[in-house]
C-alpha cells in the first residue's frame, strides 16, 4: 500500500494543512481509511490509540464538503465528529483549524461543556458551523432543545459524514441510548466512519445500527520480537511497578522529581482523588507546575487542559496511579503518549496482591508490560502530608473523602477477580493517603485495621487555611448548624428504612442474577468459551501464584489454552 500523500488526489487546502502538520507519509489507518472515504464508503476502523486516526476521517470530511455543487449556508451542518470527552474535541478541533485556514468561506463550532446549551446554540445561530465538534451529551441537549432563535434539528439535514472517534469509549462511559437518539435526527444518506481502539460487542451493534456495509478496517502492529499483535503504538512502552499502597506516594513523588523537565499525566480512580493528590503534590514539589483536571468540573476544566497543553508538546510519560475499572480504559490511559510515531512511556501502580493484572492485560489486551524498578526513598514525604492536612482543613477533608471513593473504585471494580476487597489493607491504604484518622464507612465494619496509626490530636480543632471559610465555619458552629462531633460519625438510619433498602438491595442483586443469566443465554457459543477461557486462565495464574504448579506446567497449559482461543 502507497504510504505518501501523493497518492491521494486532495485538494490544495489539503496539501497545504498536512504541510503545516508536517506529515511526510500516511500511517497505517490514513493509507487504509482515507481512499476509502473519499470513494464515498462507510468505515469501521479499528486501529491503536494514537495511530493518527484525526487526519483519518478530517481529510474525507474537508474534501466531500468542498465537491459539493450547491454553496453551504451558513447553518447548514455537514459534518459532525462525536467524541467522548472535551479534551479530545478540543485537539481535533485544533487540527481542523490547520484546513480552515485555507478554507475561509467554511466554519466550525465546537460543542462541549463548560458553557450553557443556549449560550452554543447562540453561537451558532450568529457564526454558523459548516463542521461540529461534540461531546454526545452537548449535541443531545441541543438537537433535543426547542429553541426560538433556530431549530438546530433541522439544520443537519444536509449532513455529509458523521464520525464517532473512540466509539469503544462513548460506549463504555455509558452514552448508548444517546447516540441512538442523535443518530435518530440524521439523515440517513450519509457517510459514517467509525474510529476506535478495541472492538467491543457493543461497539459492533452500533455498526449495525448506524452504518450501511461499511468496510471493516483492522490495522494491528506487531511486536518484532514476538511477531505478537498489540493494541498499542510499537513506540509506547508500558510499565509496572509493584509497591505497597503505603510506598505509591513516595514512588510517584521521587518519579516526578527525577522527570521535573518532562511533561507526565497522572491518573487517579476518581476525581476527588484528583482533588486530594493535586492539592498535596502543589505543596510537596513547590517547584513543579501542577495542573488538575477531571469531569466534574465546569469552566475551569477546557481552560485549565489549554494551558497545560502549551506548557509541551506531547506527553512523555503516563502515570496510572491506579489501575482504571477497565482494561480497554487501561490501553486509552496509556495510548495519551507515544502519539503518531512519537516515542512514550507509561507506568501503572500496583500492589502485591494486584500483580496477576499484568498478565490479565496481556491475555485480555495483548498488551505486554515491563517492570519498572522501585526508587530508593531516602526520606517519605508522608510526615509533611500529614502535617499539610493538620494545617488545613481543606485538605484534610479532601483526605477522607479520596480514601472512602477509593474504597468504593476498589469495591466496584470490572476486574473483581483481583481487586478484591477483602484483600485490602485498609490501614496500609490510609497510610499510604496520609490520613490523620481512618473514616466510618459500611467496608470496614468489624475489619482489623492494622498498619496505620491515627494522629493524636483533636481533628476537629483543625481550621481552613482560607480565613474567610474557617470563619464561616466557625460561625455555623457556633449558631449550632454544623457539629464537627458528628461530622465524621457514621448515620443512625431507623430499622424501617434500614429494613427497606435491605428488601430493595436483595430486589437489584435478584433482578442483576436474572440480567446476568439472559446475558448468558443470549450469548453466542464462541463468545462463551471466551468467556470460559479467560476465567480457566485465570485459575491457571492463582494455582502458578500459590505454587501448586511449576513455571514450566504453566506455560505449557497456557500456551495450550491460547491456542485453542
Amino acid at each position: 500500500m502507497d504510504d505518501t500523500w501523493d497518492c491521494l488526489t486532495l485538494s490544495s487546502a489539503c496539501q497545504n494543512a498536512i504541510k503545516d502538520l508536517k506529515f511526510s507519509k500516511m500511517t497505517p489507518v490514513q493509507a487504509a481509511c482515507i481512499p476509502l472515504f473519499l470513494q464515498n464508503k462507510d468505515v469501521a476502523a479499528e486501529a491503536v490509540t494514537g495511530s493518527g486516526k484525526t487526519l483519518a476521517f478530517l481529510i474525507p470530511i474537508i474534501d466531500r464538503l468542498q465537491k459539493r455543487e450547491e454553496t453551504w449556508k451558513k447553518h447548514e451542518i455537514g459534518a459532525i465528529i462525536l467524541t467522548p470527552t472535551r479534551e479530545l474535541a478540543i485537539q481535533i478541533e485544533e487540527v481542523l483549524q490547520t484546513f480552515l485556514k485555507y478554507l475561509p468561506h467554511f466554519n466550525s463550532l465546537i460543542f462541549i461543556g463548560g458553557t450553557s446549551v443556549q449560550a452554543d446554540v447562540e453561537k451558532f445561530y450568529k457564526n454558523g458551523g459548516h463542521i461540529i465538534v461534540a461531546t454526545p451529551g452537548r449535541l443531545e441537549d441541543i438537537l433535543n432543545r426547542k429553541n426560538s432563535l433556530i431549530n438546530m434539528a433541522n439544520c443537519v439535514k444536509s449532513l455529509e459524514v458523521f464520525v464517532m472517534d473512540e466509539a469503544d469509549r462513548l460506549l463504555e462511559i455509558g452514552f448508548e441510548a444517546t447516540l441512538n437518539t442523535i443518530l435518530s435526527y440524521l439523515p440517513k444518506q450519509r457517510r459514517t466512519g467509525l474510529f476506535s481502539a478495541t472492538q467491543t460487542n457493543e461497539v459492533e451493534n452500533l455498526i449495525r445500527a448506524g452504518m450501511r456495509n461499511p468496510v471493516r478496517i483492522s490495522v494491528k502492529e506487531k511486536q518484532k520480537a514476538a511477531n505478537v499483535i498489540q493494541k498499542i503504538p510499537s513506540t509506547l512502552t508500558i510499565h509496572y511497578m509493584i509497591c505497597d499502597h503505603d510506598e505509591k506516594l513516595d514512588q510517584l513523588v521521587q518519579f516526578l522529581r527525577d522527570h521535573k523537565n518532562q511533561k507526565v499525566m497522572i491518573f487517579f480512580s476518581t476525581c476527588v482523588s484528583v482533588d486530594y493528590f493535586s492539592a498535596a503534590l502543589a505543596q510537596i514539589l513547590k517547584k513543579h507546575s501542577i495542573s488538575a483536571i477531571h469531569g466534574k468540573m465546569r469552566k475551569k476544566r477546557n481552560k485549565i487542559f489549554s494551558e497545560f497543553r502549551k506548557k509541551n508538546k506531547g506527553f512523555h510519560w503516563v502515570l496510572q496511579y491506579d489501575p482504571p475499572s477497565s482494561s480497554s480504559a487501561f490501553v486509552h490511559r496509556s495510548g495519551r503518549t507515544a502519539r503518531i510515531g512519537n516515542t512514550g512511556n507509561c507506568i501503572v501502580f500496583l500492589a502485591p496482591s494486584e500483580d496477576a493484572y499484568v498478565q490479565f492485560i496481556a491475555m485480555n489486551q495483548k498488551v505486554p508490560m515491563h517492570k519498572y524498578p522501585k526508587a530508593v526513598i531516602e526520606a517519605s514525604v508522608l510526615p509533611k502530608l500529614k502535617l499539610i492536612s493538620q494545617k488545613d482543613r481543606a485538605v484534610f477533608e479532601k483526605s477522607m473523602r479520596a480514601f472512602v471513593s477509593f474504597v468504593q473504585f476498589y469495591a466496584k471494580h470490572e476486574c473483581s477477580m483481583i481487586f478484591r476487597l477483602k484483600d485490602l489493607d485498609f490501614g496500609c491504604l490510609a497510610t499510604g493517603f496520609g490520613l490523620l484518622k481512618i473514616p466510618h464507612m459500611p467496608e470496614l465494619k468489624k475489619k482489623q485495621i492494622t498498619n496505620f496509626t491515627p494522629v493524636d490530636i483533636d481533628v476537629n480543632s483543625i481550621p481552613y487555611r482560607e480565613k474567610s471559610r474557617e470563619k464561616l465555619r466557625q460561625q455555623k458552629i457556633f449558631d449550632g448548624i454544623v457539629d464537627e462531633k458528628k461530622k465524621y460519625k457514621p448515620k443512625v438510619v431507623a430499622w424501617s428504612k434500614n429494613k427497606n433498602k435491605k428488601e430493595s438491595k436483595k430486589k437489584r442483586k435478584e433482578n442483576k442474577k436474572l440480567g446476568q443469566k439472559r446475558k448468558i443465554d443470549e450469548m453466542s457459543a464462541e463468545d462463551f468459551a471466551d468467556l470460559k477461557n479467560l476465567d480457566d486462565d485465570y485459575r491457571l495464574l492463582k494455582k502458578q501464584k500459590k505454587g501448586k504448579i511449576s513455571n514450566e506446567e504453566f506455560d505449557k497449559q497456557f500456551t495450550g489454552s491460547v491456542e485453542e482461543m
